[in-house]
């Protein structure tokens, strides 16, 4: 019998168009939810029948220690400029295991950034300096 143990969630990479751009510290995917349609002939039993609905995917939160690279931003700005088309992109996160192989992978289609936030300075800290970058997208599918 093969046995699964959970995964670590300390250990992944990202990749963006085919890319590893960048080290996150923190990837975030917001729920995967079917809208819920319930409705009734008239001749039927007192009780509603339920289908499928639009689904809708949730954003991806990408976090990472500022750096001199201007990627993200760039990637940001080509959405601010208007130009979606080219800003479309193709995420994978891919979860490691202990020894480092790659062991699941979710495929983000159609990601662009809808959000930009370049966090907060603090002269009177000692925490790395952080950005976030919020991506819409339209599919998010474990493939592996």
């Amino acid at each position: 019998m093969t046995r699964h143990d959970p995964l670590g969630n300390f250990q992944f990479r990202v990749e963006i168009d085919g890319l590893q751009v960048a080290a996150f510290s923190e990837v975030s995917i917001a729920p995967t939810i079917t809208e819920v349609i319930e409705y009734r002939d008239g001749n039927e039993p007192g009780h509603v029948r339920k289908l499928p609905g639009l689904t809708k995917f949730g954003n991806v939160t990408l976090k990472r220690g500022v750096t001199a690279s201007l990627e993200l931003v760039n990637w940001h700005l080509q959405v601010v400029r208007g130009q979606i088309a080219a800003a479309r992109k193709q995420v994978v996160i891919v979860v490691l295991d202990a020894a480092f192989h790659d062991i699941a992978r979710f495929v983000v289609t159609d990601a662009w950034p809808v959000k930009y936030d370049p966090g907060d300075l603090n002269a009177s800290g000692n925490e790395v300096f952080i950005e976030l970058l919020e991506l819409v997208n339209e599919g998010i599918e474990r493939v592996s």
